[in-house]
């Protein structure tokens, strides 16, 4: 993804190139933010590396409830309190003089506090100032796993460090054993980890900062100890700032829905039956001879016959582990799966949960009002600023894209920043994009189709805003879709650090639901090697590809990808990205601001109820409908996961794919010099998971087994 993946804060972190940070956390009196030697975690014996950031300080707020309730959201407060000068100062002193910092959200426990100009002499009065805040509990050290990328060149995943551990202990150790352990090493229990086995949130008595590192690596060696991992807080983007590089991000649509109206009318009608909807010609996807033609071969998945050949699904059940999941979007509210009796049901549980929020989390996995309030601001500034004012207000933007853009006019440069602002709030919205490839279903002649239109749809989100996710967080939510009864699970997040926690429940969840199957995006680092967590053994990873036929130079390829769908490209028109149901129609947002008659960024109208999207977040949710539609062919459950991903991959062709010239040349020498090698990539790959040494073909290399044929596997589960 994508993933997706999101904050105006990250764009300067993973630009790259033309302002690398090197970044230190810096050092509040209360807690411990720096120990000699090099900071690492370890992942099944690996030594992970990574380090600190100078310029960047994260800040936890006290429990309020989350902001629920609260006319302000805490990073708006705090914003305020250091922006504007002011804020909540203790003996009566006159107001501190504003500090040059930004202030961003995460999710709405946490904020990220940029350092500029001369603040980044001078962080600690920056730390002090926050911590005078009432609302703050603390100050937090900010690290980085830097990782190379064939798109952007050197980018740096952002990781919060709280004073946080995930425990796994061994099966059959006793209460007394476990006390003593955490006795031993002076923790205390946060809480259990619901959904899982034997494991647990624990928190140093002792010591905070880079020292929990310490911690955790000292258990991992402790008798009784299965894993420990801290609780990093990951802020994983959604492979939207991909698309802010392709030229089409200069462009607005103007007359949007007249434009669309005669875009349609340019295809010929068709009907799919229960199905039918105009938009359909638009999907390739799922169909693209209406864009290709007959004479070229086909790159779609052939969706289209599999309806004419399944019950669209009917019976299955996609559990979508993503981020804001909007199921109340007209072609999305009909499919969306209503959990029964279960033994365990959760307070208030009816469509799914939020793992996302405080404490045990929220039974809702759409925008609320307060994350509204909180994202509202900047979508407004994107309509509402002139040009001049757009450029003052978002300085550094301007010089990046200046940068990238050096022949770009500022009315150019100020588009490339207003798409940019809008598509960082829409792709809030990513958990939305991956449930309407799977399973969206036409609410009018205007809607969209998903793969399977009669599955239903699981929803569960893991992230807060700003990309923001736990490794607690996604534990939980992946224990929850297996103990819901969910046929299959969709994770298009394949950016994450490497997390034995995550690895070990995956493990647990395959062994005991052998019919369940998990699918995951490969990542769109454009890297020899997927990410994790598709690199998991028994998960199923996806690449990408275009409606060329050829590999997204986004795509991850190589080492553990199985299998390849359409993952959508728009580096030269936004009709090569998968069109989705997308969240920014919602009312909140358009509060004080004009409906505009024009599409902007990645949308396909003016309020974003429909996105034309690109990453492998999007190739994954197109094998999970697929699987969705050879499971309702099942309705008895006589097939098992190995022997359902056996039928995708042995159905699976090269038909309508290519080798790009220098996907060959790079085939080429990565051949010569042995595919375990890492052609120069660090030793240790994203995934954390080394490569199979083993020599396999170029097709193989770039596309696993293949594209998927929906039609195909569907005749195969059926014995025809």
């Amino acid at each position: 993804m994508k993933r997706i993946i999101s904050t105006i804060f990250l764009t300067g972190c993973l630009f790259g190139t033309a302002n690398p940070f090197h970044c230190l956390a810096p050092e509040p009196a209360t807690a411990q933010f720096s120990v000699p030697g090099e900071l690492y975690y370890t992942f099944y014996g690996q030594e992970i590396p990574l380090t600190l950031r100078s310029d960047t300080i994260a800040v936890s707020f006290k429990n309020q409830g989350g902001t629920r309730g609260f006319s302000q959201p805490a990073y708006l407060r705090l914003q305020q309190a250091l922006q504007g000068g002011g804020g909540n100062t203790r003996g009566g002193s006159p107001p501190p003089a504003p500090l040059d910092v930004e202030v961003t959200p995460l999710g709405d426990r946490y904020a990220l506090v940029k350092l500029l100009s001369n603040t980044l002499n001078d962080p600690h009065s920056v730390t002090q100032r926050i911590q005078e805040q009432p609302f703050v509990e603390s100050t937090l050290p900010v690290l980085t796993r830097i990782s190379q990328s064939e798109q952007l060149g050197t980018t740096e995943q952002t990781v919060i460090l709280p004073n946080e551990i995930v425990l796994s202990l061994e099966p059959g150790m006793t209460n007394l054993q476990r006390n003593l352990l955490l006795d031993r090493h002076n923790l205390e229990i946060v809480r259990p980890l619901r959904f899982s086995q034997n494991r647990y949130i624990v928190k140093s008595k002792s010591v905070s900062g880079t020292a929990v590192l310490n911690v955790a690596n000292q258990l991992n060696g402790a008798s009784g100890v299965q894993s420990a991992t801290p609780n990093f807080i990951q802020s994983v983007t959604s492979g939207i700032k991909e698309q802010t590089h392709h030229h089409t991000a200069l462009a607005q649509t103007p007359q949007a829905e007249a434009k669309l109206r005669s875009q349609l009318s340019r295809f010929p009608k068709r009907d799919e039956g229960l199905y039918t909807t105009n938009m359909l010609p638009l999907q390739w996807h799922l169909d693209s001879t209406s864009r290709r033609g007959q004479l070229l071969p086909r790159t779609d998945v052939r969706a289209t016959e599999a309806w004419q050949k399944s019950n669209g699904g009917d019976g299955v059940v996609v559990a979508v582990i993503d981020s804001l999941i909007q199921w109340d979007h007209p072609d999305l509210v009909n499919n969306v799966y209503t959990v029964g009796d279960v033994p365990d049901k959760l307070p208030g549980e009816v469509n799914g949960w939020d793992f996302s929020g405080e404490g045990e989390g929220d039974p809702d996995t759409r925008i609320n009002s307060d994350e509204i309030a909180a994202l509202q601001p900047q979508f407004q500034k994107s309509f509402e600023l002139s040009n001049g004012d757009l450029l003052k207000e978002y300085e550094f933007l301007a010089f990046e894209f200046s940068a990238q853009n050096p022949d770009a006019s500022e009315g150019e440069i100020a588009t490339l920043i207003r798409n940019y602002l809008r598509n960082q709030i829409a792709a809030e919205f990513h958990g939305t994009w991956c449930a309407g490839v799977i399973a969206a279903r036409p609410a009018d002649e205007r809607g969209l189709i998903g793969v399977a239109p009669n599955a239903k749809i699981l929803p569960i989100r893991v992230f807060g805003l700003g990309g923001e996710i736990t490794t607690a967080s996604l534990i939980e939510a992946v224990g929850y879709a297996a103990s819901r009864g969910a046929d299959a699970i969709n994770m298009s997040l394949g950016s994450l650090m490497p997390d034995r926690e995550l690895t070990d429940q995956i493990f647990e969840i395959l062994d005991t639901h052998p019919n369940l199957v998990i699918i995951a995006s490969a990542g769109n680092e454009g890297l020899d090697g997927v990410g994790f967590p598709a690199a998991i053994p028994g998960v199923l990873s996806v690449g990408a590809t275009n409606i060329s036929g050829n590999r997204t130079v986004y795509s991850n390829y190589g080492g553990r990808l199985d299998l390849v769908a359409p993952g959508g490209d728009t580096e030269l028109n936004m009709s090569g990205g998968i069109l989705t149901t997308g969240g920014t129609w919602v009312d909140g947002f358009w509060q004080g601001i004009p409906v505009p008659d024009y599409a902007w960024g990645v949308s396909l109208d003016p309020k974003g109820k429909y996105v034309q999207v690109e990453g492998t977040s999007f190739a994954a949710p197109t094998v999970s409908g697929v699987m969705a539609l050879m499971k309702g062919e099942d309705p008895h459950r006589r097939l098992n996961r190995d022997r359902l991903v056996s039928i995708l991959k042995e159905t699976a062709s090269y038909d309508g794919l290519a080798i790009a010239k220098a996907d060959e040349n790079q085939y080429r020498l990565q051949a010569s010099i042995g595919f375990g090698s890492g052609m120069g990539f660090p030793l240790i790959r994203p995934s954390g998971i080394f490569p199979q040494p083993n020599p396999v073909s170029a097709w193989e290399y770039f596309f696993g087994s293949g594209l998927v044929n929906a039609e195909a596997a569907v005749k195969k589960v059926k014995g025809e």
